[in-house]
């Protein structure tokens, strides 16, 4: 593992804030050898309370400001020689947003960008910038889902404030790829805990009931959310900040979700209150996410694990609530079922004792001589293939030239950890793919005879790449077979209806396809993994051998069975972009429909070899020379089509991709 970080004087901004002061507070007592100077412009939901407990240690200091104000940014900047600035300052409240959103841009984008020039002026003085985000950027997580998002999904932001969270983070990369600012960013579940301001759930719910007033819940309290401790993420910032990698994404979450409606009826034992009585349902928010899932395996790797259980955590909530109910003075506007933006003191103007931390900064013109740039050349993806020899290994390897996206073919076997391991510590990719495997030579024939090699490569390699990936947070594509199925009762030829990612495989016929069927249910227990079942792949090559195209117009005879196909020059840019997307799970990855052994060769006769000709047998006779029988099927391409709506049917794709392009005009 890298040495890990240690700074020497952090910026910590919204620090009077919620999580921001329990991190302020974790560093500050954990390292009396750092400086942490903390900014807050002290908004209705921060209160110089929260930072009570450092308040008197020598190496904190409170500034009472604006992140807005770029004068004063510089300042802090270059008087208390900031090496690394924890960027949490923030508008967070959805409900606020709807009705004052302006005011969330002006904050979360903005702010942002004004703190980001003002470190890209002092170049090379900042060595960490942590910008800190929210699960919410990702958007509505399908309810079905069985694997959160991950640190490289897509972003699709549904309400103002993560729409302004994203946008911040836009910036933030940006910075970081045009400036070479060395930017982390994290995104994380919702947080609960002491000092909290109540217009969130569980300290709002918690007051209500303290008071005996109902506790109101939007829609229909389906709504599922996951939550963890604040000291939990506070201990979370602490590793990043040391063994957090520039350039990468971290996800703070748990896997452990609950809906709205448990959290109330939590809450209501806590008070031995009556859930029916005590909960009062609500107009639900204009718009409001029905789940938010992350995957935390990138954060776990670096050390860090949830600590607190839920229950615990709740009650010590609601032991510092009722030990501290006058804590925030009169908040019953933010205990409203819809409030509005509010100006509120945050504590400020109350907290007597502390005033003398208050730095004066009036009329500061300090200007920052700007410094020739650095750029330094990044790329959001690298790639790490495994199957260079391979037709598809080595397809993926001009994919990724074509696209501009840096890659390198892995060196280990992948029966041998050690060497997985090496390959990702030393290439430090963000995405694998295995497009290795034994398919037979030159055909799944071999695989009957080879039953030990077949095993060791297609079960016992598959799964250990795929552990070694999740142990470091990567997702693995893996390019796997759809010629596990036969046409049965249920699925008969011809009749449209086909086999479902979820199905099971039904097909045993030769030792090839157990194997893979073998693996690929085993592989449902890795959460980092994405199966990509191709069948008889095709590719505008008809040089290759292995083209099917090339295959069956090389036989005299052929049988003549509708099947799913893949067409490569399609789909594997789309495995490229379902890396991009993060997607995971199991994925049919054929061209919707099927096309008969027959019409291919009318399409090869027709665009190819006008003299071509061929005769049929029957499967009894294919089986008289052949070893191991072969798979028929059709397969359901419903769930590949809705996330790539623009996929050709088999037939279209064969035209353009494959026989279009290998035309030939017959001589007149």
């Amino acid at each position: 593992m890298a040495t890990p970080y240690k700074p020497k004087n952090i910026l910590i901004t919204g620090a009077a804030g919620f999580i921001a002061s329990h991190v302020a507070t974790r560093i500050v007592k954990n390292y009396p050898d750092y400086k942490i100077v903390v900014l807050d412009k002290l908004d209705y939901c921060s209160n110089l309370k929260n930072l009570l407990p450092v308040s008197s240690l020598p190496n904190f200091k409170f500034v009472k400001g604006d992140i807005a104000s770029a004068d004063l940014v510089n300042f802090i900047l270059v008087t208390e020689n900031i090496d690394t600035v924890m960027h949490f300052a923030a508008q967070t409240h959805v409900d606020n947003s709807f009705g004052n959103s302006f005011e969330f841009t002006k904050n979360n984008i903005y702010g942002t960008h004004v703190l980001l020039e003002a470190c890209r002026q002092i170049t090379g003085q900042i060595k960490r910038f942590i910008h800190v985000s929210t699960d919410e950027v990702y958007g509505e997580t399908d309810e079905d889902a069985v694997v959160g998002n991950h640190e490289m999904s897509q972003l699709l932001p549904t309400n103002p404030y993560a729409a302004t969270k994203a946008g911040a983070e836009m910036l933030v990369m940006a910075y970081g790829r045009s400036y070479g600012l060395p930017v982390i960013t994290t995104r994380g579940n919702n947080v609960y805990g002491p000092n909290q301001f109540p217009e969130k759930l569980i300290p709002k719910f918690i007051l209500l009931a303290m008071r005996g007033e109902p506790l109101p819940i939007h829609g229909d309290g389906s709504n599922v959310r996951s939550y963890l401790y604040c000291e939990d993420v506070a201990e979370a910032f602490e590793v990043i900040l040391h063994r957090g990698e520039v350039g990468h994404v971290y996800n703070i979450g748990t896997k452990k979700e609950r809906t709205v409606m448990n959290v109330a009826k939590d809450i209501c034992k806590l008070f031995n209150l009556e859930a029916d009585k005590a909960i009062k349902f609500v107009d639900n928010r204009p718009f409001n996410d029905q789940r938010y899932f992350l995957n935390n395996e990138k954060l776990k790797s670096l050390g860090w694990s949830e600590r607190t259980h839920w229950e615990e955590g709740l009650r010590k909530t609601m032991e510092w609530y009722v030990a501290n109910s006058d804590y925030w003075g009169d908040v019953s506007g933010a205990l409203l079922p819809h409030p509005k933006a509010m100006v509120m003191p945050g504590g400020f103007e109350g907290s007597k004792e502390i005033k003398g931390m208050l730095s004066q900064f009036n009329n500061i013109q300090t200007k920052v001589a700007p410094t020739s740039d650095s750029v330094l050349e990044t790329h959001p993806f690298k790639f790490l293939i495994y199957g260079r020899t391979g037709w598809i290994g080595g397809l993926l390897g001009k994919i990724c030239e074509k696209q501009g996206i840096p890659y390198e073919y892995g060196k280990g076997r992948l029966q041998d950890r050690s060497s997985l391991i090496l390959d990702i510590q030393t290439i430090k990719p963000t995405h694998v793919f295995n497009a290795a495997g034994v398919t037979g030579r030159p055909n799944v024939d071999w695989c009957e005879s080879h039953k030990p090699d077949t095993i060791r490569t297609n079960v016992v390699g598959t799964l250990t790449l795929a552990d070694v990936c999740r142990e470091h947070g990567l997702l693995m594509i893996n390019y796997a077979t759809g010629c596990i199925f036969e046409y049965d009762a249920q699925h008969p030829e011809g009749s449209g209806i086909g086999f479902k990612e979820e199905d099971t495989p039904n097909f045993t016929g030769s030792f090839y396809s157990k194997t893979k069927a073998m693996v690929e249910e085993l592989l449902k227990e890795y959460e980092n993994v994405c199966t990509l079942r191709v069948r008889m792949p095709i590719s505008s090559d008809l040089s290759n051998p292995r083209n099917f195209v090339t295959k069956i117009s090389r036989y005299d005879k052929v049988v003549n069975i509708p099947n799913s196909m893949t067409i490569l020059d399609e789909l594997l840019p789309i495995s490229v972009e379902m890396a991009k997307r993060n997607l995971r799970g199991i994925y049919n990855f054929t061209n919707p429909g099927v096309v008969s052994h027959n019409e291919v060769l009318e399409m090869y006769k027709q665009y190819i070899d006008p003299s071509y000709k061929w005769t049929n047998f029957t499967l009894e006779e294919q089986a008289k020379v052949i070893v191991a029988p072969r798979s028929n099927n059709e397969l359901d391409t419903t769930k590949l089509k809705k996330e790539f709506p623009e996929l050709l049917s088999i037939k279209d794709s064969l035209i353009k991709y494959v026989f279009e392009p290998n035309r030939k005009v017959a001589a007149n």
